[in-house]
Formats: C-alpha cells, sequence, structure tokens
C-alpha cells in the first residue's frame, strides 16, 4: 500500500478481466469475444477516418452515433448515451443513478464488476440469489417480498451463467417498481434474449444498457451505449461531462456506425454463433456435462465427476484457455465462449481425452 494513495484506494477490490495470454496456436474461450472478425465495412469506416481530422477533436456529443444506435435499436437519439465500452456507461449509471439511501439491490451470482463499482462509489447494496438451478426469480426484485430498494441492476442475459428472463419477466420488474431505477445490462442479449428497450417508452425508470464489444465484434473498440428517459440520460450526460466530455474518439465512432449499419453481416454472424452454441452444448452434454440453458455467447457447464479447476489447468496443458471461477455455488462450473466450429471441435476433442485418461 502507497502512502500516497487516497484513503479510499486502499479499500478497492479491483474488477479482475479474463486472461489475455500471449501464447501460440491458443484457442481463446475465456473472455466471450466474437469469434468472427468485424464487418470488412467497419475496417474501411476506420481507414477513412484516419485523415487530417484526427488533429480535432471529436463530437462531445456524439450525434452521429447516436443516431446510428437509435435507428439501430427504434429509439430516439436523445434517449440514447454513449461510452468507452458499456463498463464506462455502467460506471456512470452507478453514480448518477444507482446511489441511494437504500441498497442496491443485484443477484448475489451475476456480472463482478457490480461489487466493485459499489466499492468504488461508496454504495450499499444487497445481494439477491439464484434459484437452485441459477434463475433470476422476479419475486426478489418486487417491494412486497424485500422491501424497495434504492435501485436495481441485473444482466440480461445473466453472466456468467447465461439464463435470461423474458421481456415480461422484466417488465414485471420495472413496473412493480415506478419509483427506482432498474438497469438492465443487456451486453448479450443479441444471441437469444428479448431486448427490453421497446419497453423504455413507457417506464421513466428503466436504463438498458448494450455493448458494440459482443454481437457487434468491436471489443477492441470499446463502445457501448444506454437507452432511458430523457431524464435518466440527462443524469448519465451531467456525470460524463464531470468526467470526460469527448469519450468517444473518432475512429471508434466511425467503426461503430459502420458496424451498426451493416445488419447483414451482424445477422449472420450472430446466426453463426448461435448454431456453434447449439452444437457446442450437445456435445457437452454427451460427454456428461449439465450445460445451463444459455441466451449468450457462452455456455456455463459442470461435469458431475471432474473438477473444474482441474479441467480447466487441463485445458490449458493442450492450449486451450476457458474461464473458472473460484467463487461459492459455481466453483464446479466452466464457463466456455461459443469459438468457431473449428474450435468447438478442438474443445470437446480434448475434454473427450481429458475425460477418459
Amino acid at each position: 500500500m502507497s502512502r500516497f494513495w487516497s484513503p479510499v484506494v486502499g479499500t478497492l477490490s479491483p474488477y479482475v478481466p479474463g486472461e489475455q495470454p500471449k501464447l501460440q496456436n491458443l484457442v481463446k474461450l475465456n473472455t466471450n469475444e466474437h469469434p468472427y472478425g468485424p464487418s470488412p465495412k467497419v475496417l474501411d469506416a476506420i481507414r477513412a477516418a484516419c485523415d487530417d481530422t484526427l488533429k480535432l477533436y471529436p463530437d462531445p456529443s456524439s450525434d452521429r452515433l447516436r443516431e446510428a444506435i437509435a435507428t439501430a435499436v427504434g429509439a430516439q437519439p436523445q434517449q440514447v448515451f454513449v461510452g468507452n465500452g458499456s463498463d464506462e456507461v455502467l460506471a456512470h449509471a452507478f453514480l448518477a443513478l444507482l446511489k441511494h439511501d437504500r441498497p442496491l439491490r443485484f443477484p448475489d451470482i451475476t456480472y463482478s464488476f457490480y461489487p466493485v463499482y459499489c466499492g468504488l462509489y461508496g454504495i450499499e447494496f444487497e445481494l439477491m440469489p439464484l434459484t437452485a438451478d441459477f434463475r433470476i426469480d422476479v419475486e426478489d426484485y418486487l417491494p412486497a417480498r424485500h422491501g424497495q430498494a434504492g435501485a436495481i441492476i441485473f444482466p440480461n442475459p445473466n453472466a456468467p451463467t447465461g439464463r435470461a428472463l423474458s421481456a415480461a419477466e422484466v417488465e414485471r420488474i420495472v413496473a412493480g417498481n415506478p419509483d427506482t431505477v432498474v438497469v438492465v445490462d443487456e451486453a448479450y442479449v443479441d444471441f437469444g434474449a428479448e431486448s427490453v428497450i421497446p419497453l423504455v417508452s413507457r417506464y421513466d425508470n428503466l436504463l438498458v444498457v448494450q455493448t458494440l464489444s459482443k454481437s457487434r465484434s468491436l471489443a477492441g473498440l470499446r463502445v457501448g451505449f444506454a437507452v432511458g428517459s430523457a431524464a435518466l440520460i440527462d443524469g448519465l450526460e451531467r456525470v460524463k461531462n464531470s468526467f470526460n466530455s469527448y469519450p468517444i474518439d473518432r475512429l471508434a465512432s466511425a467503426g461503430a456506425v459502420a458496424a451498426l449499419e451493416d445488419t447483414e453481416y451482424f445477422e449472420q454472424t450472430r446466426n453463426a454463433v448461435i448454431e456453434t452454441r447449439s452444437r457446442m452444448t450437445a456435445g457437452l452434454e454427451s460427454l456428461g456435462f449439465e450445460v445451463l440453458p444459455s441466451a449468450a455467447n457462452f455456455v456455463f457447464a459442470r461435469h458431475p465427476e471432474k473438477d473444474a479447476a482441474t479441467l480447466a489447468a487441463a485445458l490449458r496443458e493442450r492450449s486451450i484457455i476457458v474461464r473458472h471461477f473460484r467463487h461459492a455455488r459455481i466453483d464446479q462450473f466452466l464457463r466456455i465462449t461459443v469459438g468457431t466450429e473449428g474450435q468447438c471441435d478442438m474443445l470437446l476433442q480434448a475434454l473427450d481425452k481429458i475425460l477418459q485418461a
């Protein structure tokens, strides 16, 4: 601990991102990156933006990008907020919208950045346990069971489980908490869940957060966004403009717009991931794994007879990296990103040999 730190720094437990190993011939299935590259139109747009205008600051309002997002999701530009990846959007939301006198409520097994933000911003929180089969229990988020929350946040589909609520179930939570902000983190929604962005026009307490990192293959570009009522967006803008007035650079904006406009490539590659997820799930089940129903670009699986950490280590020896969480209730699960068909085959072949050893 440095004697020069501010007092809060020593109290923080930072988020630990998925490993980015520098190994040759690696099958990387640990960080939920898209297995296919971005649209060729994205690369063309970025190249075209590499000109003399880079000497100028980007548009602080990112108007062109907000318009492209609004068109893509069926919203109005004034309902859209953008940031450097959905993590930055979430960070602003925690400070602007989720810090209240009553605790913030979210699942006990979920995106592990949530408690990190709470520690950073001094937000009290309470955890709602997932059910025995790792589903979010809607009743836990209604005031009748646990009282009114200060605010609510959850991913849909949830991470790392991959399980999703229906839009009707999400609406029950939003409608049941009219005086409470509800943030729905839809990082993985394009792989099989229902987006609740259409509900934004009916509920002024709903904020929906998405990212271009997953289904648009732009994890390296860092563009995320939120859709919500004018009041919620204004709160986010006030925090953003007190932190960084120019969050989206010119190249990121150009690439993001191109990705949003190339719907044909988006549908083609998204459907490829969904099809491979089905193959991977069937293959894992044939090897004796229990695989939770997934609406994301990953699966969450455990073997009844093999320790998850041991399996992860054995896969690593074969240059296949998956994610293992040493947390209560899920320490026997592996989170496995859906890769290409070839990567899926390599994973299943390796697991077959490991299980027979």
